[in-house]
């Protein structure tokens, strides 16, 4: 999920936590419990701090470890130690529970979106992806919002949030009906179908699909469960060249690899350099592909630029590339 919806979730399970009786008849305990749950909900996302250092990091490591199992089990105990170095007095054992859950409850809500996380490291480094709650979903965020404001009028915010949070889980459940229904066209409509990645928008009947048959890849939309088929490409399997090779072994391709599981690549020749693309198929948008990765090699068999990221435009693209340097 995006930060501000970490953020109001924490503020929710504060509330919550106030169904403990031990937080409920502690004022001390429980202003503790909600710095606890509102700094672990948000947490595993501090390895954003990465990109500072470049996109390549940033794409390769992000979700991954600090969304971990023994990354999970570090959060609570740091961040609830922390709290209780300022604040000795208060138990450390309900604090720490209520600051675990909301660790828990930020990467078990992540793998619900089309980005995913690596949830399940180190037993496996396969990204988690269930592609039916949008990464900024307004029904969730706006549901958090209410219940903020009805705690600050008054209302009881232990049952006030066990309200809201009864509704929410319904709106998953709805929401991955309505996948699953999706998914069951798309396999009526290509029985040779092999991957679907589904990513619902910000409006609730508008999804986003890249589909991998044996053959192909198309990309799609649905809308009110029609589906239309907008773009179309031959599965063609990465070629066992120099070129190629050189090109996977660059940073940047390489954490694109890493991370996009349907894409297709394109090779374009220049005078004096070839340019390798890799563009991910899952987040069309506008008739447009923005997050891609991008290699420039010299007629040398030297890698001259190279990017990959989030770009909307073909200019902004080749400001990122230049010639002579490795570009971040």
């Amino acid at each position: 999920m995006d930060t501000g919806t970490h953020i109001v979730m924490g503020v929710a399970l504060g509330g919550l936590a106030t169904l403990d009786p031990v937080v409920h008849n502690d004022p001390t305990l429980f202003n503790a419990v909600l710095v606890g749950t509102i700094v672990g909900s948000h947490a595993p996302d501090f390895d954003t701090v990465l990109k500072l250092k470049n996109n390549a990091t940033y794409i390769r490591h992000h979700r991954g470890a600090t969304h971990s199992v023994p990354a999970i089990l570090m959060w609570g105990v740091i961040i609830a130690g922390i709290i209780h170095t300022i604040v000795p007095h208060v138990n450390f054992l309900h604090l720490w529970a209520w600051t675990f859950l909301a660790v828990i409850i930020h990467v078990f809500v992540d793998i619900f979106n089309a980005y995913g996380t690596q949830a399940y490291r180190p037993f496996t480094n396969r990204w988690v992806a269930h592609g039916f709650i949008n990464t900024f979903d307004p029904y969730i965020f706006m549901l958090h919002v209410a219940g903020i404001i009805a705690w600050v009028l008054g209302a009881n915010p232990g049952y006030t949030w066990l309200s809201i949070y009864t509704v929410i889980v319904l709106y998953y459940i709805k929401r991955y009906i309505d996948k699953r229904e999706i998914v069951k066209k798309i396999h009526d409509y290509f029985p040779n179908t092999e991957e679907i990645a589904t990513s619902p928008t910000i409006k609730q009947n508008t999804w986003r699909v890249a589909i991998t048959t044996s053959s192909n890849f198309y990309v799609g939309s649905v809308e009110n469960g029609h589906i239309e088929i907008v773009d179309e490409f031959e599965k063609v399997p990465l070629p066992n060249n120099e070129l190629m090779n050189l090109a996977v072994q660059d940073s940047n391709i390489s954490a694109f690899l890493s991370f996009s599981p349907v894409y297709r690549w394109e090779m374009n020749y220049y005078d004096d350099f070839t340019e390798v693309r890799f563009i991910d198929l899952r987040y069309r948008s506008k008739e447009y592909y923005p997050f891609v990765a991008v290699v420039q090699i010299d007629d040398n068999m030297r890698i001259m630029s190279s990017y990959t990221g989030w770009i909307f435009s073909e200019q902004k693209l080749q400001s990122k590339l230049f010639i002579g340097d490795n570009p971040v």
